[in-house]
C-alpha cells in the first residue's frame, strides 16, 4: 500500500514535517516492478541525524546502482509523528515511494549507538512486523542489521533475522540477491537463513545459543545445527581506493547535523588508544589516493552545490599525504569560497597549521582531545600525547587568532586517581592563562579567550583492551563531575558533562548479552524512545524494566576475568584476543605501544587474520607503503 494520501492529512500537525516528505534533490526513485528486489534502509534516529551518516549514503547509492534492486530510506519518526501514525493507523513508510515498509523484501538497520535500540523496536512495530524474528512468517521482510555497534549485536539478537559483520560494501549486494534467489526457489524462512549464514560476515543469531552460569557469566556459545560456522569473521574492504563512494548525495530540504559534502579519505586508525572501539573495529588503515579524493570531491560538489567539504576518517590528520591534499583542495576551491573541514585534529602544532590552511575561507572553533588530565593516565590509555604537545598546539592556535578552544576529556578511565581528575582542572586553567597572555601581548585585537571543557564518562567497549574493566558506578561519576563543576569556574571557562544514568545504560548495553533483550522490550513497552535525547531519557522506566525482566545491572558493569567467555567471543574482529590481553596488561603497567604505521608491528594480527594490509598512499601519492 502507498500511504502518501494519508500522510497529507497529518503532516501539518507534526513538528518538522520535512523529515517525512522525501523528494529531495538526488533522491533515487525507481519504478516498482515485480522483477525488482526491494530494500528499505533504516536509521533508528531522526532524519537530520540519519541523513548525516556516511555509511547509510554508501549502502543506499550502492544498492541503487544495481538495476535489479530498489533501495529506499526510512528514519525513526519523532514522538509526535509516532503518535499520529498510530492514531491514524498509518504504517511506517519509505520516503521515496511512500510504500509501507511491510511491502519491502528486506529491512536493513544501521546500528550506530546503543541508546537508539528502543527506536528500532518502534520502527519494527510501526512497520507492522512482529518484534521477534521467530514470530515472522514468509510474508514479512527479512530484518538485518549492520554498522559500528554490530560487533556486539547480542542485546538485539531476538529481534533480527541476521547481522552483517564488517564493511557492508564487501557483501551486501550478494546478500540481497541470494536472499531473493532462495525466495524464488520457494525455500522457507528457516532454510533461507541457514543458507544465508554461509555468506562470509553473515551472523544468524538463531543458529547460536548462549548458556549462562550462576553468577551471570556466559559459560558457552554453541551452534544449534551441524555445519554452522563457529565464528563470524569481520569483512573488510581491501582496496579503499577502488571501493564504491557515492557522489550524488541527497540534498535535504531542512538542515541536518552534518550538512556538507563528504569524502572518506581513509578508513581505520592505528594509534592504538586503548579505550577506542572504532580504532580496533576498523583496522587496518586503508587510504584513498589524492587523485581519487580530488575527483570524488569535484563530483560531489558539482552534484550537490555544497559550499563545505569535509574530509572524514577516524583520524583524518593522520592521512599520510594530508598536507599536500589540504593545500591542493584549498587552492582548488578558494575562488569558489568552498571551505574545507577536518573533523579530527591531533594535539600538536602541525594540526593547527593545517587548520589554518583549511579555514582560509571561514574560521570555526578548534577541539583538542588530551582525554586525561595527567601524563601517567594518558600513557595508560596509550593516547600518545604529551602535555608540552598540548601547550604548544594551543599556543600556536591562540597566536593564529583562535580565541575559543574546546578541550575533551574522559573520567572513569582505568587506574584513575584524584590526581588525574585534578589534572583536568590544572590543564584547562593553564590553557586559559596561555590564551590570556597571548591576547594581552597581541597587537591585533582578539576576542576574549574562552576554553570550553567537555568531559564524558568512560564506557568499556567490546574488542578493546579495556573490555574487561569495571565501569564507575553512578555515585562515583557524580562525585567526579561535582569536583569538576566546582573547580572549572571563572571568566573564560565553561564545563559540560553527560548524564551519568545515560552513560551507565550505554555501558550495560555495550557489553550486554541476549538477556538484555527482555529488558529492552520492557522499557520500550513502557514508552522509552530516543533515549540518547535528554528530553526523552527516563532512567526510572529503565530501572523498572530491569526489575521486571529480572536482569541484574551489576552483572554488566563489573570487572570481567580475562579467561571468561564474553558474549561477543564468537565474533572475529581479526584482532587477536591475545593482543588485547597484552595491551590490557601494558596499560596497567603504564606502558605505551607504538603506532604500527611507523614501521613497528605490535602484533594485533589483523593483517594476517583478515588477509588485509596497511595501505598508505604517501605524501607523493605513490603506491602502497605497507
Amino acid at each position: 500500500m502507498i500511504v502518501k494520501d494519508q500522510l497529507e492529512k497529518i503532516l501539518y500537525r507534526v513538528n518538522s514535517p520535512t523529515r517525512y516528505i522525501g523528494d529531495e534533490w538526488n533522491a533515487v526513485k525507481k519504478e516498482w516492478t515485480p522483477d525488482k528486489i526491494k530494500v528499505a534502509v533504516a536509521f533508528p534516529d531522526v532524519y537530520e541525524i540519519g541523513m548525516s551518516h556516511l555509511g547509510l549514503k554508501i549502502i543506499y547509492h550502492l544498492l541503487n546502482k544495481q538495476d535489479d534492486i530498489i533501495c529506499e530510506r526510512t528514519y525513526a519518526p519523532w514522538v509526535d509523528m509516532e503518535e499520529e501514525l498510530r492514531k491514524n493507523d498509518i504504517p511506517l513508510f519509505s520516503l521515496e515511494s511512500k510504500h509501507e515498509i511491510k511491502d519491502f523484501d528486506i529491512l536493513g538497520f544501521t546500528l550506530q549507538y546503543e541508546m537508539s535500540y528502543t527506536n528500532i523496536l518502534t520502527m519494527i512495530d510501526l512497520a507492522g512486523l512482529p518484534l521477534h524474528s521467530k514470530d515472522r512468517g514468509e510474508e514479512y521482510p527479512l530484518v538485518i542489521g549492520g554498522g559500528s555497534t554490530v560487533f556486539n549485536p547480542e542485546p538485539l539478537a531476538p529481534f533480527f533475522d541476521l547481522f552483517f559483520i564488517g564493511e557492508a560494501e564487501t557483501g551486501i549486494v550478494e546478500l540481497v540477491r541470494r536472499y531473493d534467489q532462495y525466495k524464488q526457489r520457494g525455500l522457507n524462512r528457516e532454510d533461507i537463513l541457514l543458507k544465508l549464514s554461509e555468506i562470509p560476515g553473515v551472523y544468524v543469531p538463531s543458529l547460536y545459543e548462549l548458556e549462562y552460569g550462576n553468577e551471570g557469566q556466559v559459560v558457552s556459545i554453541d551452534t544449534v545445527k551441524p555445519g554452522v560456522k563457529e565464528r563470524i569473521k569481520k569483512q573488510v574492504v581491501n582496496d579503499l581506493d577502488k571501493s564504491f563512494h557515492p557522489v550524488d548525495f541527497i540534498v535535504p530540504y531542512k538542515s541536518i547535523v552534518h550538512d556538507r559534502a563528504v569524502v572518506e579519505i581513509a578508513r581505520g586508525c592505528t594509534r592504538g588508544c586503548r579505550f577506542c572501539a572504532a580504532g580496533i573495529s576498523y583496522r587496518p588503515v586503508r587510504e584513498r589516493k589524492k587523485d581519487t579524493i580530488v575527483r570524488l570531491a569535484d563530483k560531489i560538489l558539482t552534484s550537490t552545490g555544497y559550499e563545505e567539504l569535509s574530509l572524514v576518517s577516524l583520524s583524518t590528520i593522520d592521512y599520510s599525504g594530508i598536507e599536500d591534499l589540504i593545500k591542493t583542495l584549498a587552492t582548488r576551491y578558494e575562488d569558489r569560497r568552498i571551505s574545507i573541514s577536518l573533523p579530527s585534529l591531533r594535539v600538536d602544532r602541525f594540526s593547527v597549521n593545517l587548520a589554518k590552511e583549511v579555514q582560509r575561507v571561514r574560521k570555526s572553533g578548534l577541539t583538542f582531545a588530551p582525554e586525561a588530565g595527567t601524563q601517567r593516565l594518558r600513557d595508560v590509555i596509550n593516547k600518545g600525547v604529551k602535555e608540552e604537545d598540548l601547550y604548544e598546539a594551543v599556543t600556536s592556535a591562540f597566536k593564529e587568532g583562535w580565541s575559543t578552544l574546546k578541550l575533551y576529556f574522559m573520567i572513569g578511565l582505568p587506574t584513575e586517581t584524584e590526581e588525574d581528575i585534578a589534572g583536568i582542572v590544572k590543564l584547562a586553567k593553564k590553557v586559559l592563562e596561555l590564551g590570556k597572555e597571548i591576547r594581552r601581548s597581541n597587537k591585533k585585537k582578539m576576542k576574549p579567550i574562552k576554553v570550553q571543557v567537555s568531559v564524558s564518562t568512560f564506557i568499556p567497549k567490546p574488542f578493546t583492551p579495556f573490555q574487561w574493566v569495571a565501569m564507575d558506578d553512578k555515585d562515583t561519576i557524580i562525585e567526579k563531575q561535582n569536583y569538576l563543576k566546582k573547580n572549572l569556574r571563572g571568566r573564560g571557562l565553561s564545563f559540560s558533562w553527560n548524564d551519568p544514568d545515560l552513560s551507565i545504560l550505554e555501558g550495560i548495553f555495550s557489553r550486554g548479552d541476549r538477556r538484555l533483550a527482555s529488558t529492552l522490550e520492557q522499557a520500550w513497552a513502557m514508552g522509552c524512545r530516543f533515549d540518547g535525547w535528554n528530553e526523552h531519557f527516563n532512567m526510572d522506566k529503565w530501572l523498572r524494566a530491569f526489575e521486571k525482566s529480572g536482569v541484574d545491572i551489576d552483572t554488566y558493569l563489573k570487572k570481567r576475568d580475562i579467561n571468561e567467555i564474553l558474549p561477543w567471543d564468537h565474533i572475529d574482529m581479526g584482532v587477536s584476543k591475545k593482543f588485547l590481553i597484552k595491551e590490557y596488561e601494558a596499560a596497567l603497567r603504564g606502558e605505551t605501544t607504538e603506532d604500527c604505521r611507523n614501521g613497528y608491528c605490535p602484533g594485533c594480527a589483523v593483517c594476517f587474520n583478515l588477509d588485509a594490509k596497511l595501505e598508505l598512499v604517501g605524501a607523493d601519492n605513490s603506491e602502497n607503503q605497507g
